[in-house]
């Protein structure tokens, strides 16, 4: 997907940002805008509730799972996590349930001290398991992440040492960021439809 200019960079901002999830928002449409409307939209929040710092995707997919919306399809909460032992097997049950899916991969990663706190939506996909030296499958057309600790050293015990507030305020940002944005796009597509028949009927 070409995205216009400007788009192809990846954007951050600290969670802390005045209205940082209308700037995410605003993004995340951006992404969206050239989406054909027959591709399901599919967010896969990957994390485990067994780890403060790898808990951002399960709590983004448990704030996400609160809105019922009709628009997306979800994998990753904390009741169901995608993590390491079944990331692979979710993304083959994803690949054969829909048909040129349109994946949002959500994860959080480790940084340096001055992106603490900093969330980042890109072009192309999420890595998971790299910030730990792990292999496993990329996700995502786009991706979400969130800067939850500093890496570079004993990232096990610096992801179980992270503050659950932090983790807990970019999740909501990012949940909510994330609903408007897929709800504002299907509002978009919506309208274009009702735009088309309406001609095509004079």
């Amino acid at each position: 997907m070409k995205l216009p200019f400007g788009k192809e960079t990846p954007f951050k901002v600290p969670y802390t940002t005045t209205n940082a999830a209308g700037m995410l928002t605003h993004r995340l449409i951006g992404h969206l805008e050239e989406l054909a409307s027959d591709r399901p939209v599919v967010i896969v929040c990957i994390g485990t509730d067994r780890s403060t710092g790898d808990a951002l995707g399960p709590l983004i997919g448990s704030a996400l799972l609160k809105f019922k919306s009709p628009h997306f399809h979800l994998y990753g909460t904390l009741e169901e996590p995608v993590h390491a032992m079944n990331l692979e097997e979710t993304l083959t049950t994803i690949n054969h349930s829909f048909k040129h899916p349109f994946v949002i991969g959500i994860d959080a990663c480790l940084g340096q001290v001055s992106s603490v706190g900093c969330i980042q939506v890109g072009e192309g996909p999420v890595k998971p398991g790299a910030g730990v030296n792990k292999e496993l499958p990329p996700v995502g057309d786009i991706h979400i992440t969130g800067i939850v600790n500093v890496g570079g050293f004993m990232e096990y015990f610096v992801l179980q040492n992270t503050r659950l507030h932090l983790v807990m305020r970019m999740s909501e940002i990012i949940a909510s960021s994330l609903f408007s944005a897929v709800a504002s796009h299907i509002r978009s597509t919506s309208l274009m439809r009702a735009q088309s028949a309406a001609a095509e009927s004079n």
